[in-house]
């Protein structure tokens, strides 16, 4: 056979033209491989970069983690200098503490300056930005804020889209970025809810308060909206591909996994629209509501989501979903726990409030508590009224506290002979706050005080707290506590305190300056008793100065100043004048502290940054109740 028949034999019957060109048309075996690229990555792990996904789960973590052992290590820092300063100056004259009022580190000042106390842009920090009267955006975050924020959001935007883009297969990649932001979205749902909880561990440890833990709460969970709507966004993406709009459809009616997943991506959606701040702000007792609501629907469905995956044990974050769903319910124990021991007892009973209208729309309540309870200054409650919309609880800080020591009824109703403290230990408490009227629950609260005339109203009421209370000031020489309004209730909290401490020798404060900006003398009232109180204490004279400015006084007959320590001034003060004069009379290292509106926290702000140098240690703390 010739070497031309020997090679055509070799390839076989030759076939006719036209089977050759049926043979262009794919067949069912091949479109169901074309089909098979596509649906596999619509389900399960398929496609997904599990590895990756649990390295860059843990360093999230970590990164979420460094920060916070940073901020534990200065304020272990903080903490032991502060310890310092007070044991050597506590009973140390003014004249002696210099060395405090100096700063010794050169580049402490410009830190404070221009990173810890600056706002992200010029002077506006805690002044609202209003559209509007009725409409407000809200406020913008500190310079140091912005930082941690947007190193938070950079690790997670890098995280996020850290994947393999050069995949032949674009479902294959719609696959891993799946995996990857339904991964991030569970990692970053575990801070979220620790930040969310007045009774967030944190707080304590770390010193921060509830208002920076608020603002992350906020911003992780945008993060976490966005990456939970990427997850299906890219699930949906290879859906339909693979069965078209209506498969999909189906898909979701009649799979557990998927509708649970779709409903958790829904619920944070609508949660997010109505966090909104024009529309939080606009309607927050409402939005308040519909949050806890929604938190547990996207917990649910997370939780149902997980589990009901086809994969031995379900997907691998379940674990994380359980422990975020333990946070959760351990935090609202907590707070029953806090509401049942402080009001609650078997001799005391409930807590009864008395409630009082006063002057210029505010309303003094006195919380009697039927136990002890241990309230240090600059601490705030929440608090809660029979009658007057009691699922509703809302924050105010704590004025005056008075303990009353137990009584012995062996004795005859008389005191026992043990120690002081640990009669009042024995006894109860009664806590004070004013609350400004404006709407809703507090002009509720105005109104049924003033339905009750010159009488007080007795009503049941119950207190949960009280939080914060970590700013303390018997390390300074030297205070200056401005207040705004009913903003006082947060600076008289620390005078009394301060003054005893003063007498018996405890601190290192040797001047406390109080300035109270109102718009009437009408406002004297809210805080006239306590007042008196101090103003009796002796040696009051000695360490305390009282600067009042009335904005709209009705009558120069009303300012009238009859003592060099408590005087009056009518409009408004210039701070940063006043604040220089105090500075040039420093004694120690000093404290400003401002509670009240925003405007006024940040001229505050503003005029202590001014006066950052190395010839003195001025700390700035801030009191505000931010949503």
């Amino acid at each position: 056979m010739s070497l031309i028949r020997r090679r055509i034999a070799a390839f076989g019957p030759i076939t006719p033209i036209l089977a050759l060109r049926d043979s262009d048309i794919p067949s069912t075996t091949q479109q169901q491989d074309a089909s098979s690229t596509i649906a596999p990555f619509s389900t399960s792990l398929n496609g997904v970069d599990q590895p990756g996904n649990m390295l860059f789960k843990d360093m999230l973590w970590w990164t979420l983690g460094i920060m916070a052992l940073v901020v534990l290590g200065i304020r272990l820092m903080e903490i032991g200098w502060t310890k310092l300063r007070h044991v050597s100056s506590m009973s140390a004259p003014a004249e002696r503490q210099t060395y405090w009022k100096r700063s010794q580190w050169s580049w402490m000042p410009t830190l404070k300056k221009h990173l810890i106390y600056a706002p992200l842009w010029k002077k506006r920090h805690n002044r609202e930005i209003k559209l509007s009267p009725a409409v407000s955006i809200g406020t913008l975050p500190s310079r140091l804020h912005s930082v941690i924020l947007g190193v938070y959001l950079l690790s997670n935007l890098i995280y996020m889209f850290c994947e393999d883009w050069y995949q032949e297969n674009p479902y294959s990649l719609a696959a891993e970025i799946r995996g990857r932001s339904g991964t991030l979205a569970l990692v970053n749902m575990v801070p979220l809810i620790i930040m969310a909880g007045r009774n967030n561990p944190l707080i304590a440890l770390l010193r921060v308060s509830f208002d920076t833990y608020n603002l992350l709460h906020r911003w992780m969970g945008r993060m976490v909206v966005i990456e939970a709507v990427i997850h299906t966004i890219a699930w949906a993406y290879v859906a339909i591909a693979a069965d078209g709009y209506a498969g999909m459809n189906m898909r979701l009616l009649h799979d557990s996994f998927l509708a649970s997943g779709f409903a958790g991506t829904i619920a944070l959606l609508i949660l997010f629209f109505l966090s909104l701040s024009p529309v939080r702000h606009a309607f927050y007792e409402t939005f308040l509501s519909f949050h806890i609501i929604l938190a547990f629907i996207i917990f649910t469905m997370t939780w149902v989501h997980c589990a009901t995956a086809q994969l031995p044990g379900g997907l691998p974050q379940l674990s994380w979903v359980i422990a975020i769903f333990m946070i959760w319910v351990a935090e609202r124990l907590s707070r029953m726990f806090r509401l049942v021991s402080n009001n609650w007892s078997r001799k005391g009973g409930f807590t009864e409030a008395v409630i009082e209208a006063m002057p210029a729309d505010a309303t003094r309540v006195t919380m009697h508590l039927p136990r002890y309870v241990d309230v240090k200054p600059g601490t705030h409650a929440y608090i809660r009224f029979m009658g007057i919309n009691p699922w509703e609880n809302h924050p105010f800080s704590i004025a005056w506290v008075e303990h009353h020591p137990g009584i012995d009824e062996t004795l005859g109703g008389k005191e026992s002979d043990g120690s002081k403290e640990s009669q009042l230990k024995k006894g109860t408490t009664s806590v004070s706050f004013v609350i400004g009227a404006y709407t809703g629950f507090t002009r509720q609260l105005f109104d049924k005080a003033l339905a009750g005339g010159p009488r007080s109203v007795r009503i049941r009421a119950a207190m949960e707290g009280p939080y914060a209370g970590h700013h303390s000031l018997d390390s300074y020489g030297h205070a200056v506590l401005f207040a705004g309004a009913s903003g006082i209730t947060h600076q008289i909290s620390y005078i009394r305190p301060l003054i005893n401490g003063f007498n018996e020798g405890t601190i290192a404060t040797r001047r406390v300056t109080l300035v109270w900006i109102i718009r009437d003398t009408d406002a004297l009232e809210w805080v006239r008793p306590w007042m008196d109180e101090i103003l009796r204490m002796p040696r009051r004279r000695e360490i305390l100065n009282m600067r009042l400015f009335i904005t709209r006084p009705r009558s120069s007959k009303e300012i009238s100043s009859t003592s060099t320590t408590v005087q009056m001034f009518p409009g408004r003060p210039n701070i940063p004048t006043l604040l220089k004069k105090e500075v040039e009379e420093q004694v120690g290292a000093m404290c400003v502290s401002v509670c009240g509106p925003g405007a006024l926290a940040d001229d505050v702000r503003q005029a202590v940054r001014e006066v950052q140098d190395e010839s003195s240690v001025v700390d700035f703390v801030e009191e505000s109740f931010t949503w």
